[in-house]
Parts: C-alpha cells; structure tokens; sequence
C-alpha cells in the first residue's frame, strides 16, 4: 500500500509540471487532488480499435491504449483474444469519464457497455484505477480531443 500512496504523490508532482504538455503518446488524467500521466498507443482506425489489447501478455504500469472514435457514439467492448485483466474508462467528447469497467476479465466473451455517447475509451492495467482512486468524472486532457469543448484543455507550450 505504501507504494501505491507514494507512486500517486509522484504522479501528483509529475502530473503537475509545466512541463507535461499534452503528447500524442501520453493522457493525463485528474480527479480532486490527482494528476496522473499515461504513456498510450493510440488506437484511431477502425482497425486498429478491432485488435486493440489482444494478445498483449504484459503492459507497463502506467501504460494503456486510448480509443478515439470520430463521433461520439454508444460503444461496447469485450475481452476475447486479451490475456491481462483491464479497466476502461469511457469518455465522453469533453474527455469526461461517464463510466468505468473494473477488471475487465480476459477472454470473458460478455460485452462490456460503455456508455451511449463515448469518444475515447482508456484502457489500463486492471486495478489500476482503484488503487489511484479514478471515478467517474475524472478528467483526460490529450491533443486529440477538440480543445474548444474540452474539460481540461490542453495548455499551449511555451
């Protein structure tokens, strides 16, 4: 537990920097006090979304695979072909999440129904966000939601 706490406090202080500009390989998400950073693959093709986290054996810690869909749209995902259990956090076009999977079960065929108004999906290590303590709510900033409309917009570098 005390790694949990003291990793969270680095998220906080990292999350935090002015220089942790948005990336297109990176999310940054934020609840209350909490900032915490991502490294992801984007998954923006049709696709690409098909195969998603399938038959990846292990993932970082603070990796995961963002799901960007062009329209918001209802959205249901299962776990076939994918080996490690995985939380998904659903958002809405403003990068607000609506809903989220908690360990989600590998090859479990059941679908897993997001939300009816979804633009990106975040997928991390099953657990995960419990244990940084995600709800919904939570806010994603990343370049490739549109800024104007975004909870937490990107900041301009410099």
């Amino acid at each position: 537990m005390k790694s949990i706490i003291s990793m969270a406090w680095a998220m906080i202080f990292f999350g935090s920097s002015p220089f942790a500009a948005c990336a297109p390989d990176a999310v940054e998400l934020r609840q209350g006090d909490l900032s915490v950073r991502f490294t992801v693959e984007v998954a923006d093709t049709h696709d690409e979304r098909a195969r998603g986290l399938m038959f990846r054996e292990t993932m970082p810690r603070f990796s995961g695979m963002l799901f960007v869909y062009e329209d918001a749209q209802p959205v249901s995902f299962w776990m076939k072909n994918t080996l490690i259990p995985l939380d998904m956090l659903f958002l809405d076009d403003r990068g607000v999440v609506q809903s989220i999977a908690r360990e989600a079960v590998p090859h479990d065929l059941t679908p897993i129904f997001g939300g009816q108004e979804i633009l990106q999906v975040l997928e991390i290590n099953g657990g995960l966000a419990d244990q940084l303590g995600l709800d919904v709510g939570a806010e994603l900033r990343h370049p490739s939601l549109d800024q104007s409309r975004a909870a937490w917009p990107c900041e301009a570098p410099g």
